[in-house]
This record gives structure tokens, C-alpha cells and sequence, in this order.
């Protein structure tokens, strides 16, 4: 076993003595490790972040302030991908995580793109980010979530237990995935996704919460009836929307549809919900 080493450490009691740090990692002063955690070479972790039991840290990764990572995660470790051959590719995250237990995050499969966590996010047990995912703020990620590879979640999104984001799929700020959803095509921003590829309106709560105004909630409002239930080419609405709704939310949801490379996920007709009766 290798010691207990670190170039930055002042304050010993903070690192267990059964933890496994390299030499070369890169730890502020005021790190805490605990028992039988891994640390590896080309690991950078910032001031105040906590390490948890049994953790595994390594790859090209660097992480932040106030990162709490707790036992069992695995923060760093290889793609998932049978093209990878051993590049020293990277993860890097923000301040203000946290990771729970047995939490794994990949870094990238490539030079070129890292995969990228943003900052005072929330990932709870058994959640997954595959590689090349680039993750915002503000985001949670609940109980055994899976992100595919290059997925993309834009800020304050709600991923909830067990869903699935298939790779290369993007999920839009402020939207909220029920539990069990799986989506393969993009999630826009603002909506809730129910079941396989379907959204049931617009997340009201979560808008509300955001500090989004009458006027904003009740403007996108129309412009979801326009998108998702006028049942006419969703593309061509979207671009005559531009000129019809100039909300800055408004504009955001009208964007996201035009610059969708998959396509977005559709109103599933089969459901009714209750965003006709607020804003």
C-alpha cells in the first residue's frame, strides 16, 4: 500500500491513515479523506472538499471547492467505450457537488472533449454520468439516473429516480423527467417527460420556484399548445413563433426546438394534465 502522501497536506488527522493517496495528487491543505479511499496520480482536488470511505478518485481529474463525495463513489475512471485506448482524457468538475454513494462519473473517450460537471449539483446513490457528458448547475440527478455518453443537461433540470437519457440526447434547463422516463430524442427546456419519449406539459412548479412571472409562465404556456398540440409540423411552427412570443423563456423553449440535431420529444396525446388550469 502506498503512504499517506501529499505535497499540500498540513493537517494529517484530515487524511485517514488506510487512505490511498499518490504522491503526485494534487490535495488543498483543508481535503478530508476517509478510510480506504483511492486517490490517484493526476487527481487536483480544491479547498474544502470532502472524500468519502472507500471512494475511488482517478484519471486527468480536477474538482473543485467544496466537492463532497461520498463512500463507494467512483469519480474519474474510464469510458465506457470499446473506441478508448487509454488516452489520458479528462473529467473536471465545479464547486459546491454532491456526490452519493457509489455515484460513478467517466471521463472522455477523446483529447478533444472532456466531460465537464458544473457546479452545486446533486447526484444521488448509484447515479450515472457517462463520458463526454457535460452537466450545468443546479441540476439533480436522482437515485440510479443513468446519463449515456454526450448527453447534455442544461441548468436547474430534474432527472428523477431510475430514468434514462439515452447518449447524445439533451435535456433542457428547468425541465423534470418523472420517475422511470427514458427519453432518446432532446428533452425541451420547461417540460415534464412521462414514460418513452413522451411530455406531459410544462413543469409549473419548477417555474414558479424559478421565479418566472405570471406573464413568462402564461406566454410559454401558448407557445407549448403552438409546438406540441396544434398537431402541425412542429419545425415550421417553431420558426413562425420567433415573431409571435418574445419572452426571454419563450425564446429559449422556440430555440431549443429549432436547434434540435434528434428531434424533441413529443406531447404524449394520451395523457391529460392540469397546465390548462394555471400559470
Amino acid at each position: 500500500m502506498l503512504p499517506c502522501v501529499n505535497w499540500a497536506i498540513s493537517i494529517p488527522d484530515m487524511i485517514h491513515s488506510t487512505a490511498v493517496i499518490h504522491p503526485k495528487a494534487r490535495l488543498d491543505a483543508t481535503v478530508a479523506v476517509g478510510p480506504l479511499a483511492v486517490i490517484d496520480e493526476h487527481v487536483v482536488l480544491g479547498p474544502g472538499c470532502v472524500v468519502g470511505p472507500h471512494a475511488y478518485l482517478t484519471g486527468h481529474t480536477t474538482i473543485g471547492a467544496n466537492n463532497k463525495i461520498f463512500a463507494g463513489a467512483v469519480i474519474g475512471e474510464a469510458p465506457q467505450d470499446l473506441k478508448y485506448k487509454n488516452a489520458p482524457t479528462r473529467l473536471r468538475i465545479g464547486n459546491n457537488n454532491t456526490f452519493r454513494e457509489g455515484v460513478t462519473v467517466h471521463r472522455s473517450n477523446k483529447d478533444e472533449e472532456d466531460t465537464v460537471i458544473g457546479s452545486d449539483n446533486f447526484l444521488m446513490a448509484n447515479a450515472h454520468v457517462g463520458h463526454n457528458s457535460q452537466v450545468g448547475n443546479n441540476i439533480i440527478i436522482a437515485n440510479g439516473a443513468l446519463l449515456g455518453g454526450h448527453v447534455r443537461v442544461d441548468d436547474r433540470a430534474f432527472i428523477s429516480g431510475n430514468c434514462l437519457v439515452h447518449q447524445f440526447a439533451r435535456v433542457g434547463s428547468l425541465s423534470l423527467m418523472q420517475g422511470g422516463a427514458a427519453i432518446s430524442k432532446d428533452l425541451p427546456p420547461f417540460t415534464i417527460a412521462l414514460g418513452v419519449n413522451g411530455i406531459c406539459g410544462l413543469n409549473i412548479i419548477g417555474l414558479r420556484r424559478a421565479g418566472l412571472s405570471p406573464e413568462e409562465r402564461l406566454e410559454l404556456k401558448k407557445v407549448y399548445h403552438e409546438l406540441f398540440r396544434s398537431g402541425q409540423n412542429i419545425t415550421k411552427v417553431a420558426a413562425a413563433c420567433k415573431s409571435m412570443f418574445t419572452s426571454k423563456p419563450a425564446a429559449l423553449l422556440i430555440d431549443f426546438v429549432l436547434s434540435s440535431k434528434r428531434g424533441v420529444a413529443p406531447h404524449f396525446v394520451s395523457i391529460e394534465t392540469d397546465d390548462d388550469d394555471e400559470t
